[in-house]
């Protein structure tokens, strides 16, 4: 079932309306930003996280109106949305993109949103029963910058990600930074358990500062796992004993295996039974 209305600047609008003129910069210049986010028994989950993380980047990105963009808001428009369009469970896409004129250089900074949701019949995170296959994407490395840590709307490297994905028969790849370090999956954090100890990229290494990643930081801290967020080698990945996905939309995702690697899934689980009681 496909959602019938968006939200789009304040207007409850259908779906497949005709909204965005040739000039919107999101599609010229990939001018925004968005945020992934779940929607549980008709409410928002993590809403302050979301915003936290929403307002920081509008703030790097010098786009105004970010203190418009508050948890009460987007549990407000995402509540709203959901009643609309009848659904209890799916998941949210917020995309906030400079409203302006101008070629590189914006003749303004003003703030325009879009909120779209994707029915789901899921009202708790699930593991995946079938644990990712996945290999390491090296044609295109991330850059680490100030932007790094942001969902920018200029996914290119998520896309190429994604194509080589497909091309080769994965369920994911994990994504190095420019000095050929672990950085994150295609749309996910990474966490790797070794030695019994987990780790995952430091903001540093060039990831997103994923909304996920800071909740299963803490439940793990919280459950006496012991976790680093650190510069990581991906030889790393021959050793591991359990390697997992995570992202505010599916949760925690398991991975199985490697070249002929193969992992466990013992912390997963115990990470997802603590999720789903938050």
């Amino acid at each position: 079932m496909m959602p019938v209305f968006i939200n789009f600047n304040g207007d409850i609008l259908p779906a497949n309306s005709h909204l965005l003129t040739i000039a919107n910069r999101a599609f010229k210049y990939g001018d925004g930003l968005f945020e992934t986010m779940r929607l549980m028994k008709g409410q928002l989950k993590f809403a302050d996280l979301h915003a936290g993380r929403l307002q920081r980047g509008m703030k790097a990105l010098k786009i105004d109106g970010y203190s418009q963009m508050d948890a009460w808001f987007l549990k407000d428009i995402a509540e709203e949305l959901a009643k609309r369009n009848k659904v209890k469970h799916g998941r949210l896409r917020l995309t906030v993109y400079r409203d302006a004129e101008g070629l590189y250089t914006p003749s303004q900074n003003k703030m325009g949103y879009c909120l779209e949701l994707t029915p789901s019949d899921e009202p708790r995170y699930f593991l995946n029963e079938k644990g990712l296959i996945m290999d390491v994407f090296t044609e295109l490395p991330k850059p680490s910058n100030y932007l790094s840590n942001i969902k920018t709307c200029n996914s290119l490297i998520y896309v190429m990600a994604g194509i080589y994905k497909s091309q080769n028969k994965l369920d994911d790849v994990f994504l190095l930074n420019q000095a050929g370090f672990l950085c994150e999956a295609s749309s996910s954090n990474i966490f790797i358990y070794y030695q019994n100890h987990l780790y995952t990229p430091a903001l540093s290494e060039g990831c997103v500062e994923g909304v996920m990643r800071q909740i299963v930081i803490k439940l793990a801290l919280e459950n006496n796992i012991d976790v680093t967020e650190a510069q990581i080698n991906p030889d790393i990945l021959y050793e591991a004993d359990e390697v997992f996905l995570t992202n505010a939309s599916r949760g925690i995702q398991t991975v199985m295996g490697f070249g002929v690697r193969r992992y466990f899934n013992r912390i997963s689980k115990v990470l997802i039974d603590e999720l789903n009681k938050l």
